[in-house]
């Protein structure tokens, strides 16, 4: 990648970046198309390829980007202190609302590349995939188990909440007027239901 895309106005950087996971998102690595990417952020395709030299690079970067804008949230948002399965998810929604308020296709973007299989995009993204693995694996050590009813089985109920959680997403991107906090509010209905259902 040309470090010089970092030289570009900030608003232009994130109206490329944005238009990126978008149809990367929409598409995945194999169906996705660079005349898409570029109709969408409204540049030229030469500006795109001067910048990141191919799709794989691109979405490599893209990857790369998300993993560390989402450590940083995360990182801010996240008490090092909690282990409450539900404090932490509530906390883990609001760095991610956060994100959206900025590069609202992102989580679309890393949930689509969970079912990647373009071994290309896989192996460029191998590491970086591993790392946002375990930025939640340590998220997600920390829950104290024992505050769960003993018929509530916390693995189960993540699965669960997870999928809702998607699906509330899925839905409000589907709208033209997309809105993060609303996204947000939502899903914490859903996660103060599962709290008292399963405490």
């Amino acid at each position: 990648m040309n470090e010089k895309f970092f030289d570009l106005k900030k608003d232009k950087q994130d109206r490329m970046i944005n238009a990126a996971l978008k149809v990367f998102g929409e598409n995945g690595y194999k169906h996705c198309s660079t005349d898409d990417i570029v109709r969408e952020a409204s540049i030229s395709k030469g500006l795109l390829f001067h910048y990141f030299g191919s799709k794989l690079n691109l979405y490599e970067f893209l990857y790369d980007y998300c993993v560390r804008f989402f450590t940083l949230e995360l990182k801010s948002s996240l008490p090092e202190s909690e282990t409450d399965y539900f404090n932490i998810m509530q906390d883990a929604e609001i760095a991610k609302r956060n994100v959206m308020r900025t590069y609202p296709y992102m989580q679309m973007f890393i949930d689509r590349s969970l079912t990647e299989t373009d071994e290309d995009a896989i192996e460029k993204t191998s590491n970086l995939r591993e790392e946002l693995q375990g930025l939640y694996d340590n998220m997600l050590g920390k829950v104290d188990p024992s505050k769960f009813r003993k018929e509530a089985d916390p693995a189960q109920i993540h699965v669960v909440l997870q999928a809702t959680l998607k699906a509330i997403m899925d839905e409000q991107l589907q709208t033209t007027n997309f809105n993060p906090d609303h996204y947000y509010n939502e899903g914490v209905k859903y996660i103060k239901m599962l709290k008292n259902i399963c405490y």
